[in-house]
């Protein structure tokens, strides 16, 4: 089934294929430049940090509905091995199976195609079985410390937790930016918070996948107008799940990482950070989320932290 009229009018509206270069993979990271960090680090009073990123267990956010991003598996290779021979120093050493994407993560721009084409109009043929991402890999996404902006949609429309079927709307943005005091700029990273993420802290995990609120179609372009670098939310799709637009499944996901070149995360615990932004009044503050680099990976763990 060929994707329809409506999504490929929005594609050539946010599309940034050539605007840093036809050989570019960073997408709109470009946007984060030194004056942007600057002035991120500028909005740090307090010193307060708080951390944004799920445990990493074997008992995570993943049900087995998406093939192949289990959680953690967590086993020791060492305890108190004394490598060096009796009474020397005994070291214990871990190893981990998990799916990159399984827990608080970045999608890279390789992480989907569409048309057979990836960001910047690459082939989705150079992401191969053994090499992975040729093209755009997580690993290209060399630095995301920039302003972060709560945009907290639940909060502005007044309940904890949106509803499974609403799709957040540009009209929601800017609901949760009024209610944020400041205007989302250039090289900003966005934390779209739903509520959804009480599901999944409860322990409630298939209801925190399905039905779930999340970004609608109409928000790419309100991205693109707005020069965002990154947007990440609390939810395990990204996007409103099931689609709002029939049959249409993961249109927000191609419009972002395909034609604007824009980094997005899923799974991020929004919860403490929403509670600090709403005692203080104060919206805006220095994240650093950088991405674990993996070569060649179309997503990657992360651990962001909010510096307020």
């Amino acid at each position: 089934m060929s994707l329809p009229a409506e999504f490929h009018e929005i594609a050539k509206r946010v599309n940034n294929w050539g605007r840093w270069g036809p050989e570019d993979e960073a997408g709109t990271l470009n946007l984060i430049t030194d004056e942007v960090v600057r002035e991120a680090a500028a909005t740090v009073r307090t010193g307060r940090r708080i951390p944004l990123a799920l445990p990493l267990r074997q008992d995570g956010v993943q049900t087995g509905v998406i093939p192949g991003r289990v959680n953690p598996l967590h086993t020791m290779v060492q305890i108190n091995q004394e490598l060096f021979g009796p009474g020397t120093v005994a070291c214990s050493d871990d190893a981990v199976t998990m799916g990159l994407q399984a827990a608080t993560h970045w999608d890279a721009l390789a992480h989907v195609s569409h048309s057979g084409r990836l960001y910047n109009g690459r082939p989705a043929g150079t992401v191969t079985a053994h090499g992975g991402a040729e093209f755009a890999g997580i690993d290209k996404a060399r630095h995301v410390v920039s302003r972060g902006v709560l945009l907290d949609v639940a909060r502005a429309r007044g309940v904890d937790r949106l509803a499974g079927g609403h799709a957040v709307t540009p009209e929601d943005l800017e609901a949760a930016e009024e209610l944020a005091g400041t205007r989302v700029r250039a090289g900003d990273v966005v934390l779209v918070r739903t509520g959804q993420m009480r599901l999944c802290l409860a322990g409630d995990r298939e209801a925190y996948g399905y039905p779930s609120p999340g970004l609608s179609v109409r928000t790419p372009e309100w991205f693109h107008a707005r020069d965002v670098a990154a947007v990440a939310n609390d939810t395990l799709t990204f996007e409103i799940f099931p689609p709002e637009i029939e049959d249409l499944w993961l249109a927000v996901h191609a419009l972002d990482l395909v034609e604007m070149g824009m980094l997005q995360g899923q799974n991020w615990n929004l919860e403490e950070l929403s509670t600090a932004c709403g005692e203080s009044g104060r919206y805006a503050f220095l994240l650093s989320a950088m991405p674990e680099p993996f070569v060649g990976a179309t997503g990657t763990p992360v651990a962001p932290v909010a510096v307020l």
